[in-house]
């Protein structure tokens, strides 16, 4: 897949997820085969932009090309300056968020609430496009409602616009993420437009990126939540679509090794305490849905310290390993 002047490969990239979708985690996963990692969505109101979050949100440096970062907000200028701004910061590609559910942001009129108002949706994005001189993409829905699946009306403004690629959740707004996705839609958007167009919402394995991929005759998949726990999930899509054949699950050595990185990582980009509590939740992930795991996931939540979570989470794979017990983390 191609978008502005880079090469997507493979075809499966990182979905922003705030929150989530973190420099240690963006790291991780491209390591692990994602084409492309896009960030956490950004605000566009300049008067937060040097907050620590915001300031941690825009750090690119040592990220592997293209840097793609999510921008949200409801103001055309507002959004233009936000997008010239990041650029000047590193970004590499702009992605503008027409996709959020949370209530929080589509009371702002942002996020996925912009599908009600397709006059102001090609307001921004001509304004984006005409502000940066890097590709700029876009996340939206399937509409905002089941009875206002407007996607495609939305893509060809975006094409018009100048928008570089296209990447859509299949559920409308008021799914959030309940219920199951649906691809159809997705594919009416695909064929319509000429620009490439990326398929979002519960692509979960090798198999069913295939299915999707030949369903809705999109460019690319995007993984979300499936990839909290699991990142090496990307390299496995990438693997089955490039040769038919599914890789073995990883080894309890090499999940030890992956989480421990992803540990060390965090606390060096967040500083001991903020990034122990923030690992905490990927811990929960590794080890998600998963009720033998549970006094593992609890005696290791109460670390307070870096060394110790550390400590704990190598001594509970190394006993997995002495003991040669198959690996029940999320596989």
């Amino acid at each position: 897949m191609q978008i502005g002047p880079y090469r997507i490969e493979p075809n499966v990239v990182l979905a922003p997820m705030a929150g989530v979708t973190d420099k240690p985690f963006r790291q991780l996963c491209k390591r692990l085969g994602a084409g492309l990692a896009m960030s956490e969505m950004t605000i566009s109101d300049p008067r937060f932009w040097q907050t620590e979050k915001s300031l941690r949100r825009m750090d690119h440096d040592g990220e592997p090309a293209p840097v793609g970062v999510q921008i949200a907000g409801t103001e055309p200028a507002m959004l233009a300056d936000a997008a010239r701004y990041n650029v000047d910061h590193g970004a590499q590609i702009i992605d503008i968020n027409m996709g959020c559910p949370a209530k929080k942001v589509c009371n702002a009129w942002a996020g996925s609430a912009l599908m009600q108002d397709e006059a102001l949706v090609a307001r921004i994005l001509d304004a984006v496009v005409r502000a940066v001189d890097v590709p700029v993409t876009l996340k939206i829905r399937t509409g905002w409602c089941a009875e206002h699946r407007n996607a495609p009306t939305i893509a060809r403004i975006a094409e018009d616009a100048g928008i570089a690629a296209l990447a859509v959740h299949g559920r409308t707004r008021d799914q959030h993420y309940t219920g199951t996705a649906e691809y159809d839609t997705i594919a009416a958007t695909k064929a319509a437009l000429s620009i490439p167009v990326l398929a979002n919402g519960d692509i979960d394995s090798p198999d069913k990126a295939l299915a999707v991929l030949r369903h809705t005759g999109v460019d690319a998949v995007m993984v979300g939540r499936a990839a909290q726990g699991r990142p090496w999930i990307f390299r496995e899509i990438a693997h089955f679509l490039a040769t038919g054949e599914h890789l073995p699950p990883p080894t309890l050595e090499e999940i030890r090794d992956i989480l421990l990185g992803h540990l060390d990582a965090l606390h060096a980009f967040y500083g001991e305490v903020s990034g122990v509590r923030i690992a905490r939740k990927h811990l929960g992930w590794y080890a998600k849905d998963r009720p033998e795991n549970a006094a593992f996931r609890s005696v290791v939540n109460r670390a307070e310290t870096a060394e110790a979570q550390i400590a704990l989470t190598r001594d509970y794979f190394d006993a997995l390993i002495a003991d040669d017990i198959q690996p029940t983390l999320a596989t």
